[in-house]
């Protein structure tokens, strides 16, 4: 046989391994959160010929996973614990590159837009640390925990950055925190402020926003409250409803420049 006949071979950086279940370890922050429900599921339909080959980094001592901590659980629900699986093995990795390797495998599949983000932000990646950096600035977090400053809305800090950058997304964080708290970090609000910047720009005084928002009757949910009358009345996304009411609020009373009334919605927006 001729050397232009012999089909040659793509190498790959990953090496076909058996790795001790025992000696593997998830990151909490290149990975996403842990669901006991789908490990159980996984435990209760095991099937063998089904477990796939997961991917794992030889780092620190540890087998680190990046494809394949459900099955991994499962395989010790059900007494497995003490075996070996075979794994795609990975070395030199760091734990940034991990994360990257996990989202451009799982871009395709279901991983939800939080898990994305938090694995996003150990991955280095420009918009997620941007917006991680703007949210902690302000003495908050991204988490989807009940602690105070907590906000879970990653597709809409995702979407009011995208719109207008980083001073946008500051600014509406702000005029949000200082004049409703915590109750106002939910999704809409956050769009509705947002576009609020986004539109009135220089024209909107910060702190006469937080004056007139804060001491409006009913707090945040009077806000709501007002956009869901706009909404039924007109149409418009729970957004762009949100922007409206806020208007109308910091329009009341006397002294000081009016903004505009909102008027007709463009499309700068969608529903969370």
């Amino acid at each position: 046989m001729t050397s232009h006949n012999v089909a040659r071979r793509i190498d790959r950086a990953a090496k076909r391994g058996w790795v001790p279940i025992a000696m593997m370890a998830v990151s909490p922050i290149a990975q996403r959160d842990f669901n006991r429900t789908r490990a159980s599921d996984l435990a209760a339909e095991f099937d063998v010929e089904q477990l796939g080959i997961l991917t794992v980094s030889k780092r620190a001592g540890f087998f680190w996973l990046i494809d394949g901590q459900h099955r991994k659980a499962a395989l010790e629900l059900i007494g497995y614990g003490d075996q070996q699986v075979e794994c795609e093995i990975y070395e030199g990795l760091t734990e940034a590159e991990e994360a990257e390797m996990f989202l451009r495998r799982n871009n395709a599949l279901t991983v939800t837009a939080f898990a994305k983000f938090k694995v996003g932000v150990t991955a280095g990646r420009a918009e997620e640390c941007a917006i991680d950096k703007i949210v902690r600035s302000l003495g908050m977090r991204v988490s989807q925990g009940k602690a105070l400053g907590s906000i879970s809305a990653v597709g809409t800090l995702r979407r009011v950055y995208r719109r207008d950058g980083a001073d946008c997304l500051t600014r509406a964080l702000a005029i949000i925190k200082d004049a409703y708290g915590d109750p106002g970090l939910e999704a809409n609000v956050i769009d509705g402020i947002g576009l609020l910047v986004h539109r009135y720009g220089t024209d909107l005084k910060d702190s006469t926003a937080v004056a007139k928002l804060r001491t409006a009757m009913g707090g945040v949910n009077g806000l709501t409250g007002r956009a869901d009358q706009i909404k039924l009345q007109r149409g418009w996304q729970a957004a762009h409803c949100v922007a409206a009411a806020a208007v109308d609020l910091i329009n009341r009373g006397g002294g000081g420049r009016k903004l505009p009334a909102w008027g007709r919605p463009d499309t700068e927006s969608a529903d969370e």
